[in-house]
């Protein structure tokens, strides 16, 4: 079984409010990123500040919503909070919610790599989506602060998708008015 965790749990600080729904292309960002992962057996999507807002403000039919009440502590609780929701998958596909051109194909080419973990890269440079198996789902009570999984994917297969997708991301008012024009 293949399980998206869509980690949309943080405040918007920078951003000024819930990034997660900003719109790009008539679509809340939160919308882009769900889609992504729309060929996997189950989507989770982790939530936490601002969680009714976004669950009010975006479709997010389909997926399984989780709130992580520790979303203020970083990245790490939120995706803890989601490997809880999975429990016994064999794949976890991660992705954040700012980042709306990642695509399907993007999770697809990632999904086929080799090993118990791996992660797209773009013009070499490390990003979105993680994908860990079984081997590593495991290691979640590792997890602490706003660093996820990054300092145990140092043998994580590297998957070039820079001729698939943009892997920018909207983390500034500014950042969504450049993608908007």
């Amino acid at each position: 079984m293949s399980t998206g965790i869509l980690l949309a749990a943080g405040e918007g600080r920078r951003f000024g409010g819930p990034k997660q729904l900003a719109r790009v292309d008539g679509r809340p960002l939160i919308e882009h990123a769900l889609e992504a992962l729309h060929d996997l057996d189950r989507r989770i999507v982790v939530l936490g500040a601002r969680a009714d807002e976004v669950r009010a403000g975006a479709d997010l039919r389909g997926s399984e919503i989780v709130v992580c009440d520790d979303w203020a502590e970083g990245m790490g609780a939120s995706l803890r909070r989601g490997l809880a929701a999975a429990g016994d998958t064999d794949e976890v596909v991660i992705m954040l919610a700012d980042q709306p051109f990642l695509t399907a194909a993007v999770v697809a080419r990632v999904r086929a790599a080799p090993g118990d973990s791996a992660r797209a890269v773009f013009a070499g440079a490390p990003g979105h989506p993680v994908v860990l198996r079984r081997a590593l789902i495991g290691r979640a009570g590792e997890l602490h602060g706003d660093r996820g999984f990054r300092g145990r994917l140092a043998e994580a297969t590297e998957v070039e998708c820079g001729d698939l997708a943009d892997p920018r991301d909207i983390d500034t008012r500014a950042d969504l008015e450049v993608v908007r024009r």
